[in-house]
């Protein structure tokens, strides 16, 4: 009986043994519900974690109407249609200059003057000359009428018989020397006469006159340099100042060949220059240059201004745009403008995501007409601002971004 007690008695080294074994398997099944736990966790982090996208951007444009009715643009120059060089035909040094670049002058107006003392003694010699030869075209028409007279009287004599005929013969011959002598002696007054013209000339050769009305491009000399008509040294100049009639500025841009046919005289256009971004100005086709550039294929076309603006200056750069009608008067207001493909659809609403501060913002907007190649927005965007162009479907609000280069 005793061993049957004994058989039945729980040892307590089996007891803790028996639920040490019971607490390891607890904890061994619990493990994979927290691994599983674990991994939702990570992967709903992830989910709703911002993530980091790489995409391309556009800048929100102000587009003018007149892009959907252009139908050729062409590169070039602004360039004043009158222009000169200011030289002399006199070979001397510039004493006194009285423009600079951008003064306005006067047609007739003296710009500059070069030493003239030579030629004013030069002129002086011709005048006096001059005077010279009236005086001996007087003394010559005295001796002729004194010839005239004293001829007369032996005509009468001789014809009385009251002289000899070799006295006769020599008041003739000496009134044919006298009239020979006032012509010669009025031949040499038209000839000082002329001379003294040539010496007035080669004096206003140096005073330097505006031949129009025009504005000072640049100063090609300074008081004290040598101006010659040929620059026959290095250290002598051709031209004192170059001018152009600021109103006869038009662009010049080249067409190609095959693009010609496109242009027609008198059409419409819109000149854009780079110094003046924010506006278009009006003009037509003045000029089709005929010839044709071999090197580049091209042909010159020149546009005129409709209206010219004070901002506008020689040499700039400039693009033209050949429109296919005239512009109304509602399609010379800019728009806001975006690729189409920046145009997306979040919540039945369209809307665009612009980069901000390296990352993604929705943004609603209110699309409005086609545009050539663009697409207007009439309300949610203002120009400058960066939109993403064909962004992820999985693109968030508040993804981080990353802009492509090019």
């Amino acid at each position: 009986m005793s061993d049957t007690l004994n058989a039945l008695r729980i040892d307590k080294d089996d007891k803790a043994a028996s639920g040490a074994g019971t607490s390891r398997r607890r904890k061994r099944a619990r493990w994979p519900f927290v691994l599983l736990a674990l991994i939702a966790a990570g992967i709903a982090a992830w989910a709703l974690s911002p993530h980091t996208f790489t995409v391309q951007a556009a800048t929100v444009a102000l587009v003018y109407p007149s892009r959907a009715i252009t139908k050729l643009t062409a590169s070039g120059y602004i360039v004043a249609q009158r222009k000169a060089a200011l030289a002399t035909k006199a070979t001397a040094q510039l004493v006194w200059l009285g423009v600079e670049e951008g003064s306005r002058v006067k047609k007739g107006q003296v710009l500059a003057r070069l030493e003239s003392a030579d030629v004013e003694a030069a002129r002086d010699q011709a005048r006096h000359d001059l005077e010279a030869a009236r005086f001996q075209v007087a003394s010559a028409e005295a001796e002729l009428t004194d010839a005239k007279l004293n001829y007369r009287r032996m005509k009468k004599l001789v014809a009385g018989d009251y002289v000899a005929r070799s006295d006769h013969d020599a008041a003739k011959a000496r009134l044919d020397k006298a009239e020979a002598a006032l012509k010669q002696a009025k031949a040499n007054l038209a000839a000082r006469s002329e001379a003294l013209k040539e010496a007035q000339a080669q004096l206003e050769y140096t005073d330097l006159e505006a031949p129009f009305n025009a504005v000072v491009l640049t100063k090609n000399a300074d008081v004290g340099d040598i101006i010659s008509p040929l620059g026959a040294s290095s250290t002598s100049k051709a031209a004192v100042v170059t001018i152009a009639d600021m109103g006869s500025l038009a662009a010049e841009v080249d067409v190609s060949e095959a693009s010609l046919h496109l242009v027609t005289v008198g059409e419409p256009c819109e000149i854009m220059l780079d110094a003046i971004p924010s506006e278009r100005f009006p003009g037509k086709v003045h000029m089709i240059v005929p010839t044709a550039d071999r090197t580049k294929a091209t042909v010159l076309v020149k546009v005129a201004f409709d209206t010219l603006d004070p901002r506008v200056l020689p040499e700039m750069s400039a693009k033209v745009a050949f429109l296919s009608r005239p512009l109304t008067a509602a399609e010379t207001t800019p728009r806001v403008a975006v690729p189409p493909a920046a145009i997306v659809e979040r919540g039945g609403k369209p809307a665009v995501f612009l980069v901000k501060d390296g990352k993604a913002a929705l943004t609603e907007i209110v699309p409005g007409e086609p545009l050539g190649d663009m697409r207007t927005v009439a309300k949610g965007l203002e120009p400058g601002e960066k939109v993403i162009v064909s962004p992820p479907e999985k693109l968030q609000n508040g993804d981080a971004v990353t802009l492509t280069e090019g």
